[in-house]
């Protein structure tokens, strides 16, 4: 018998959490019905109307932001003296996304030519579907949600099994906020019924984050339908440090690339190489300041690193830790200076590695937790070719003096966004995108509004007055 309960186990203490009920076909037909019916009249609202209901809905959160926090560091163990950042991220990119709608949506106007009246017109696609994921569920929501909305879209939400709560924020928000019924609705789905959604071509656009396995059985259930697709399929993200680097600039923002969010970020630092002359200084000082970090409790308020979001995902990463260590690594930290760490449990302590190489799993599939390897390289060249080295292409950060030598460098990253001296962030003016495994599509920036629109061509030819 199929499962009927869609249901959230937290990783702080094992408990069921959340349980409801999964959307039958009959309630996802109703839901499709009732989108497209509301989408036909949102899409005569004014764009300041829109952005009025839109602005009203970031104010709940702004407002609820020390409860929401809390429910996200229940449901996926963040430390909650981070939660209220996630809140800070929704509302910046929203407010951005909403403020540059006005510009990403201008008609686009040619040459004139006496006679005519000629433009491109930005006009919504229907109904988006986005499925989001667990690690970030409010930023990687707020990503799609905001500008489809602005755009004149319906939005069916997909949340992850795991945060449940943070999507019901979203239809509280908005519900407040005045946004007409049905133009918003979330449904906890199963695998399969998100496949039959796809399936059945009443979706126009698709947003979906997650794993590169999930993605493929996303763009396999929509096969035939031309249903749009952008795909945030993960990363193995990597840091580059010059010989010139502001050591401790780059050690402190490295090791909180890495471990924050106990790894668990697709833009985390996966993999670090550094020069072969500044090498064990910055070995050192990673080492040392990793040491600092508390592992326990997520809701108590010194813990800086929390437990991982079940026990499969912290068991992956032990099996690529131990795996390395087989194969010639070192291993730096010992789990029992992080007395939380436990064997079987979601409670992972952070560890760092070196003596590896592109052999070793760890240097070259996800980890998605609190594991870092960190190689010496001879120059820039070997340092690229060990960047590009993945199957995987989000984001790659160099960590230098010399800007020219960055740019140069990032010309030549395959990966969808190049830092300087940063990592681990998203500007919601730049857009958000990947290539190769990680995916395709764009989000944010003037550019996410227009694979959420389809241009449309006015060709008048006037009559002589």
């Amino acid at each position: 018998m199929p499962e009927s309960l869609s249901r959230t186990i937290s990783p702080v203490d094992g408990r069921l959490l959340v349980e409801r009920p999964l959307a039958t076909d009959v309630d996802i037909n109703h839901a499709l019905s009732a989108a497209a019916k509301a989408q036909r009249q949102w899409a005569l609202f004014t764009l300041q109307q829109r952005a009025d209901i839109c602005l009203r809905a970031v104010s709940y959160f702004e407002q609820h932001r020390d409860a929401i926090a809390e429910e996200i560091s229940w449901q996926m163990g963040r430390p909650i003296q981070y939660c209220a950042g996630e809140v800070n991220g929704l509302s910046e990119r929203a407010r951005h996304m909403i403020d540059t709608a006005s510009a990403a949506l201008a008609d686009i106007v040619p040459a004139e030519i006496a006679g005519f009246k000629r433009y491109i017109r930005r006009q919504p696609l229907g109904i988006v579907l986005t499925v989001a994921p667990w690690n970030y569920p409010l930023l990687t929501t707020v990503n799609s949600l905001v500008p489809a909305l602005m755009a004149g879209n319906a939005v069916l939400l997909k949340p992850s099994a795991q945060t449940p709560l943070s999507a019901e924020r979203f239809i509280n928000a908005f519900e407040q906020a005045g946004l007409p019924a049905g133009l918003l609705q979330n449904l906890f789905l199963s695998h399969d019924a998100t496949s039959r959604l796809l399936a059945s071509g009443r979706v126009d656009f698709c947003c979906f984050t997650g794993s590169v396995a999930a993605g493929r059985r996303i763009e396999s259930a929509s096969a035939g339908t031309f249903t749009g697709l952008a795909l945030e399929l993960g990363g193995k993200d990597p840091a580059y440090v010059r010989s010139d680097a502001d050591l401790s600039s780059a050690v402190a923002n490295l090791v909180d690339g890495a471990f924050f969010n106990s790894g668990q970020s697709c833009c985390g630092i996966e993999r670090i190489y550094v020069d072969k002359t500044i090498y064990p200084a910055f070995v050192d000082a990673y080492v040392e300041l990793t040491r600092a970090y508390v592992l326990g409790n997520p809701l108590q308020r010194e813990t800086t690193l929390g437990p991982l979001v079940r026990t499969s995902a912290a068991d992956w990463v032990r099996q690529q830790t131990r795996e390395a260590i087989a194969a010639g690594a070192t291993a730096l930290l010992k789990a029992s200076d992080f007395s939380a760490d436990e064997e079987g449990s979601p409670y992972l302590a952070p560890q760092i590695l070196v003596d590896v190489d592109h052999t070793m799993s760890v240097m070259r599939e996800e980890s998605f937790g609190p594991v870092v390897g960190i190689m010496p390289v001879d120059n820039d060249q070997q340092a690229l070719e060990l960047m590009n080295d993945s199957d995987l292409g989000l984001t790659a950060s160099i960590w230098t003096t010399d800007s020219e030598r960055a740019e140069q460098l990032g010309q030549q990253l395959e990966t969808g966004t190049v830092f300087m001296n940063r990592c681990d962030y998203l500007d919601p003016a730049l857009v958000w995108t990947g290539v190769k495994d990680t995916g395709r599509g764009a989000s944010l920036s003037v550019l996410g509004y227009q694979q959420l629109t389809r241009a449309k061509s006015f060709h008048l030819k006037l009559q002589p007055s």
